[in-house]
């Protein structure tokens, strides 16, 4: 099983967020600096160069970052060895319903987890919100396309179909 962790930088509400959630449920732990994040993490990082793909399921843990993109340096991420950006996929959290590229942490590990080959470790992840599974019903396609891909740049190519 692939170690979870989240850099959480508390500039969202403690009550509503949704890596809190998972840490007291047990499916994660979260870092409060960035230099505690393991080096060999595979870092969720929207500003990577590289799509996530199922070629990545050699890594040793997935790392969130759960915080307000205004304010991360991201000097402090640009130099991770392992960064990777997902693919298109559409929101389903009550923030940002309906809007591409706009998820929470839950839906980023979950997809993370889903192309990686984890698909019920996604649902369980998922379920630890009450609007989770929407946001399978709502991306099973892409996710089934990008998790059936060979490498990033299959997993590109299949993204072109939905933008």
């Amino acid at each position: 099983m692939i170690p979870l962790y989240a850099y959480r930088d508390n500039s969202c509400d403690p009550r509503k967020c949704t890596v809190k959630k998972l840490e007291r449920a047990g499916f994660l732990t979260i870092f409060t600096k960035i230099t505690r994040i393991p080096r060999n993490t595979l870092l969720l990082d929207p500003t990577a160069e590289q799509a996530l793909s199922p070629a990545d399921r050699f890594v040793r843990s997935i790392t969130v970052l759960d915080c307000s993109w205004e304010v991360l340096d991201t000097g402090a991420v640009s130099s991770w060895r392992i960064r990777r950006a997902l693919p298109f996929l559409v929101a389903a959290n009550p923030v940002n319903f309906g809007k591409p590229c706009k998820l929470s942490s839950v839906e980023a590990l979950a997809a993370t987890l889903y192309i990686l080959g984890e698909k019920e470790r996604a649902q369980e992840l998922l379920s630890k919100v009450s609007w989770g599974i929407r946001f399978l019903e709502v991306n099973r396609e892409p996710l089934d396309l990008y998790a059936d891909a060979d490498d990033s740049s299959a997993v590109v190519k299949i993204q072109g179909y939905y933008l």
